[in-house]
């Protein structure tokens, strides 16, 4: 089997899997227990967010800890909107935003907010013009993935932050695809929220990330609730919690991205240098482009079975988002580049990880490159 889908999840590191046998072990107690057993346990909570705060370069009590990303979304978007709802009731979120945005997007406009969906361009861009005329002075909140899941194109959020500058909108960011690859301290410089997660990073699944900026008066939207700063209920996960930290602390940015990138340019280069398999290729310029995502269609060849046939050959890659798997309508993305059902139904995302090879690459064209030759021979 060779794996081609990093970007819906990734193995756990060997060191992560041992910090969270060990934390399950040892710090057993229950956080909010006011006994030496949760007092020690809420103790390692507190460092985990102190250095996970270290590694985001953000205020630590800004953090809490979630279950994944698609409960940070949740959280940070009904949190937002209802936190400002006093100064309006609109809603921006782009397009091409991870469904647990386009679902929480959908509960608010139920609950009378009002959502704009702004396009992207043909590059995979957030459409800037569209997001500026889209601004209201009902306007409270704008949501923009910092890197597509998709496609891998990574959005200008300086450029989006100028839009919103002395307009009083918040700007969260879903950070999930690019934690670990690029900047975090940057990025998280720039927005009012974000939310991470653990198993796209070589960490335990269950367990992810919001940060609210401390600067930023959000209330939870439900009430009531005890723990991590009253924005979720339940006890925490503090076993995934540290594996989330140290998966976070092991983290070579640069290093993985180079890495990335030498593997993407040499899977184009060998699907080249075959002339029958004609190849259509999603995304923005090199420099707006996390390489490690390819969202592309073998031209003439349904991606779904595509998919298929590349399982039967042992290659495992996949039609788009995990969260959108099964479901026969057109991906977000590609529909917020205004392409048509065609490309929608063709297009597959393969992604890479620390343990693709050149020789996994050359393994993966020359399966493409067959399947590609035995569908047109079908045809014909």
């Amino acid at each position: 089997m060779v794996y081609f889908d990093y970007a819906a999840t990734t193995p756990v590191d060997p060191e992560c899997l041992k910090i969270y046998a060990q934390v399950s072990e040892d710090y057993w107690g229950n956080t909010s227990s006011l006994h030496d057993t949760g007092g020690k346990a809420q103790l390692l909570l507190e460092n985990c967010r102190k250095r996970l705060g270290g590694a985001l370069g953000v205020p630590p009590q800004g953090i809490s800890f979630t279950s994944g990303g698609t409960e940070g979304n949740h959280l940070a978007l009904l949190s937002l909107a209802f936190s400002y709802k006093r100064k309006g009731r609109h809603i921006i979120i782009s397009g091409a935003e991870h469904s647990s945005l386009h679902s929480a997007a959908a509960f608010l406009e139920r609950e009378g907010f009002m959502i704009t969906k702004v396009p992207f361009t043909s590059e995979g861009l957030i459409d800037l013009n569209a997001l500026e005329e889209a601004i209201t002075d009902q306007t409270t909140v704008v949501s923009v993935s910092h890197v597509n899941g998709e496609i891998g194109s990574i959005q200008p959020l300086h450029d989006i932050k100028k839009l919103l500058h002395a307009k009083d909108i918040l700007f969260h960011s879903d950070m999930v695809q690019s934690f670990g690859k690029l900047d975090s301290k940057e990025a998280a410089s720039i927005v009012d929220s974000l939310t991470i997660s653990s198993h796209k990073i070589y960490g335990p699944k269950g367990v992810g990330a919001v940060y609210f900026h401390p600067r930023s008066d959000i209330r939870p939207y439900m009430p009531h609730q005890t723990h991590e700063h009253g924005f979720r209920g339940g006890t925490v996960n503090l076993p995934g919690i540290a594996g989330l930290t140290a998966a976070a602390l092991k983290v070579k940015a640069q290093d993985e991205l180079d890495h990335y990138a030498g593997l993407r340019n040499h899977f184009f280069k060998v699907l080249e240098s075959s002339s029958e398999t004609p190849f259509t290729v999603y995304g923005a310029p090199d420099a707006r482009q996390l390489p490690h995502i390819i969202g592309m269609r073998i031209n003439g060849v349904e991606g779904q079975w595509l998919m298929l046939e590349c399982n039967r050959r042992g290659i495992h890659l996949s039609t788009g988002s995990a969260c959108q798997t099964g479901k026969h309508s057109i991906s977000k993305t590609l529909g917020a580049m205004g392409l048509g059902e065609r490309a929608g139904k063709e297009f597959v995302r393969i992604s890479l990880g620390r343990d693709t090879t050149r020789g996994h690459i050359e393994q993966l064209a020359e399966v493409l490159s067959q399947i590609r030759h035995d569908s047109v021979h079908l045809l014909t």
